[in-house]
């Protein structure tokens, strides 16, 4: 095995072990599972109750574009659950996000504030507006005498 073969396979296993790709990976598998639970939310109790209300269950309305037995059935009620899929998860998510915001406000205010700014490095030329050292005394682009 050659260095370079062995230095790309040591790059791609601390790739893959730092801690945000794995992160990832558990945000992938435990959203896979949310998806279904949400799925099942909305289609095993969320619909029927709205249809008990509405009248009907609309995961199952469908509407035939055409005639005969092979016409082309367009099922706009799985559209409508996907649709409230998507609005409970977004919400779910937004509480969770939301909920770990203001810990981490309280967890700031607890243990003291976030740090401060560094300290600026460059200041303006007064007389030809560039960036230059925050101790040079003469600038070095027009040369003009800078007050301390």
């Amino acid at each position: 095995m050659s260095k370079k073969e062995n230095g790309f396979i040591s790059e791609f296993k601390k790739f893959i072990l730092r801690g945000n790709v794995m992160d990832m990976a558990v945000g992938v598998i435990v959203g896979g599972a949310f998806t279904a639970i949400v799925t099942s939310l909305n289609e095993d109790i969320l619909s029927p109750i709205i249809g008990l209300i509405g009248g009907t269950d609309f995961s199952y309305l469908t509407v035939t574009l055409g005639s005969g037995t092979n016409a082309p059935v367009l099922s706009y009620g799985n559209f409508i659950t996907a649709i409230i899929n998507f609005l409970i998860t977004a919400l779910v998510i937004f509480i969770i996000v939301r909920g770990i915001n203001k810990a981490n406000d309280r967890m700031t205010r607890r243990f003291g504030k976030e740090e401060e700014e560094a300290a600026p490095t460059e200041k303006e030329c007064p007389y030809c507006k560039t960036m230059i050292h925050i101790g040079a005394t003469r600038c070095p682009n027009c040369t003009s005498q800078l007050d301390q």
